[in-house]
């Protein structure tokens, strides 16, 4: 949230001493006082005691991105307070005192950047005043550091905690005119700090949403219909409760509309709830559990339909066309190489390490929630609507959760439990089984890509066309399918031509981390490289020669509807490039036989990334990635180096994962895959090393948690290429007969 000139500082004094400091957003009415405004956005909070302990206030959900840890950094930096001795607490949902409390699109640093370093530049200034005043003295003789303010002529100082009564009641200084450090001078910002929670995680302590406990809680299991959009007719519900330790066996029947397209969260799905006083018992009962199901439409749905109609429309006219620049036919005839490909990809599950969770407790007409969701508004708002009750009578408590990827955006596991609670009247928690994780996610989209490009006889690109197959309805994509007009290389290319057509799907799909752009990445950056080897060109210098192609640095992509888009610094990235191909020796290693080096890159979530992977490929298209080095371009400062390196090596990993074995495939409509060995995660002697490095430009600091993660599939698959010449233009891998060596 960007900082307006009607934003404000609150103080007040906590209890026994001390100061309490937010920052709030007036309202169109202007700056009232905090009760009286319709909705107070304030970015964080600072708290000191009496003591001098100072605890800072986290409202972002925390997913494992490190944002509970980071946004606490730029408070404490301009604060001035030895990290050390500072606490951070995780806020609960309360959009009246917080403001946007979200996790999504790698926002957390470009949308707090500015304004949680002005929350503690100002709390210090005011600190400052409180010991001027204090002594008598100017301000300006006065400096503070490490948790006290000190009087240069005389050396005097006095603590925080000392002075925070005393700084509540000083003015409020303009948010616009406090006083920044100097990058230089930054004592946390840029430091390597371990995560706040690391070392609960590694002891084992109770810190995430299935781990909670409230007293007279019961557990449940929900089993839903194996076809989405199916619902029960009949249950053995008698049988069920008459099973140990179970409370309440019940059938939830609601209209559930299923088209061409799911338009909008569904919310609650029908299903049969099962409560009992332990979840081994709850999920005991449900394997006992004999419905009748009334399956629906959707059950005629199967995979390999998906890919004949995509095909059949991609040799129709397109149905839309996105974008349209010079003449594509006419820079065909003339090329001197024409290249044509189909490059798909698969639905893929989110597969967190924790299953779905939620706990409610329904009592007085008033609902409260533990949840780890990404978005605790949409799925207040949701829960809302579905049980019919005011938003204001639902508290949530935000709990870290263990992986989303994007999960937690959609809010249905929120939904089922606090319909179960409201059934019940006690504490419940709801927690999905693996199974229930993987065949019932809001998965990542397939798509499918009908290629042809032309390079002249310089080896320039000079023609591009794409005919984009994906899900929708009309002009209507289905949830994540979509994609925008100026998705590289547009721009770039003088004669361009984007169209695409959609099919029906009756399923569930959403965002997974690096939405889209984890799926045009691998399609767009292979097949650059075929145009590549066509031309003659090294990869990184006809990607290079690409990039320069648009006659400036800065070239604005249209979005949708032709609204404009995101700026593409094309000098950013190839300095990206430069930066990964000199750091990785591309060119300059001579390689063992059957051993190649990839490049790719992609800009995505403001963020500028390229990666060079060098992989082996032996007997049996057996593979091995030896290496991967990844270097990236977020803005002028890297927060917290820690967080940063595990967020890009992360997302190498998850990569990985989706490259070789990921996808979600369907049969009568029902999903096949049901746990980790159908849908496997990297394994620990699969990960390569990898090497990171971040290339400093002037220019605000932007997220990590996804731009790493798209460049890495065609890295990997291009390494492929060159070691081997079969080129990979489906995935998983796994379908063309590759393995892991």
């Amino acid at each position: 949230m960007r900082i307006s000139r009607r934003s404000f500082l609150q103080v007040a004094s906590l209890s026994g001493g001390g100061m309490f400091l937010g920052l709030y957003t007036a309202s169109k009415a202007g700056a009232q006082p905090p009760e009286a405004q319709g909705q107070l956005q304030p970015n964080a909070f600072i708290k000191i005691a009496p003591d001098g302990t100072v605890t800072i206030l986290s409202r972002n959900p925390e997913i494992g991105q490190g944002v509970i840890t980071m946004l606490p950094m730029l408070i404490a930096e301009e604060l001035d307070v030895d990290w050390k001795h500072v606490k951070v607490e995780q806020a609960d949902f309360d959009e009246q005192k917080y403001g946007l409390q979200s996790t999504g699109g790698s926002r957390a640093a470009p949308n707090n950047w500015l304004p949680m370093q002005q929350v503690g530049a100002a709390a210090r200034q005011m600190l400052i005043a409180a010991a001027a005043a204090t002594w008598g003295v100017s301000a300006s003789e006065c400096y503070a550091q490490n948790g006290r303010v000190y009087h240069r002529p005389t050396d005097r100082s006095l603590g925080y905690g000392e002075l925070a009564s005393k700084a509540a009641t000083m003015p409020v200084p303009d948010l616009k005119t406090v006083k920044l450090k100097s990058p230089d001078s930054y004592t946390i910002i840029g430091r390597w700090t371990p995560g706040v929670a690391v070392p609960d995680i590694v002891t084992g302590k109770p810190i995430y949403g299935i781990d909670l406990e409230l007293p007279g809680m019961l557990c449940a299991a929900y089993e839903k219909c194996p076809v989405f959009g199916g619902r029960p007719v009949s249950a053995n519900l008698d049988e069920i409760k008459q099973m140990p330790g179970v409370r309440h066996a019940f059938i939830v029947d609601r209209p559930l509309e299923v088209g061409p397209v799911m338009r909008g969260d569904p919310g609650l799905e029908p299903g049969v709830a099962i409560v009992a006083d332990t979840w081994h018992q709850a999920d005991a009962a449900r394997k006992k559990l004999r419905v009748q199901w009334d399956e629906g439409p959707a059950a005629k749905q199967n995979s390999e339909d998906f890919t004949q109609r995509a095909r059949e429309l991609s040799q129709k006219a397109a149905q839309r066309t996105l974008r349209l620049d010079g003449n594509v036919d006419a820079a065909f005839s003339s090329a001197a190489h024409v290249i044509e490909a189909e490059y798909s990809y698969p639905f893929l599950s989110h597969a967190a390490l924790e299953p779905r969770n939620c706990t409610a407790h329904y009592r007085d007409g008033k609902l409260e929630i533990w949840s780890n969701t990404q978005q605790p508004k949409r799925g207040r708002d949701l829960v809302a609507k579905i049980l019919n009750i005011p938003p204001e009578n639902i508290s949530i408590h935000l709990l870290r959760a263990g992986g989303s990827f994007g999960r937690g955006l959609t809010n249905d596991y929120m939904v089922e439990v606090a319909y179960i609670a409201k059934q019940v009247g006690v504490p419940v928690k709801l927690l999905w089984s693996r199974e229930d994780d993987m065949m019932h996610d809001y998965y990542r989209p397939a798509g499918f890509h009908f290629l042809k490009a032309g390079v002249d006889q310089s080896g320039k690109l000079v023609a591009w066309r794409n005919h984009f197959v994906s899900f929708g309805d009309g002009d209507t994509y289905a949830p994540a399918a979509g994609i925008s007009p100026g998705e590289f290389p547009a721009g770039f290319v003088p004669n361009f031509a984007f169209y695409s057509s959609v099919m029906p799907l009756m399923l569930k799909t959403g965002a997974l981390r690096a939405p889209g752009h984890n799926a045009y990445a691998f399609v767009f950056q292979s097949f650059i490289d075929e145009l590549a080897h066509v031309a003659g060109k090294d990869p990184v210098e006809f990607r290079l020669q690409l990039l320069r192609q648009a006659g400036s640095d800065l070239v604005t992509l249209s979005g949708e509807g032709g609204r404009p888009g995101e700026t593409y610094d094309a000098g950013r990235m190839r300095g990206v490039i430069e930066m990964v191909a000199e750091k990785s020796g591309w060119g300059k290693r001579q390689l063992p036989e059957g051993t190649a080096m990839g490049i790719a890159f992609h800009h995505s979530f403001l963020g500028y990334f390229a990666h060079v992977a060098e992989v082996t490929v032996g007997p049996n298209k057996a593979i091995k990635v030896n290496h991967v080095w990844v270097c990236g371009d977020v803005g002028s400062q890297i927060v917290n180096p820690s967080g940063a390196i595990a967020q890009v090596q992360g997302g190498v990993i998850d990569g990985l994962s989706e490259l070789m074995a990921q996808e979600i495939t369907l049969k009568e409509g029902r999903v096949v895959q049901t746990n980790y060995h159908q849908f496997p995660l990297l394994r620990f002697r699969n990960a390569p090393k990898v090497d990171v490095f971040f290339l400093k430009t002037n220019h605000p600091p932007t997220g990590l948690g996804e731009p790493a993660v798209p460049p890495l599939l065609p890295a990997v698959s291009n390494a492929i290429f060159a070691a081997t010449g079969e080129r990979v233009r489906t995935l998983p891998l796994s379908k063309s007969g590759f393995t892991w060596m």
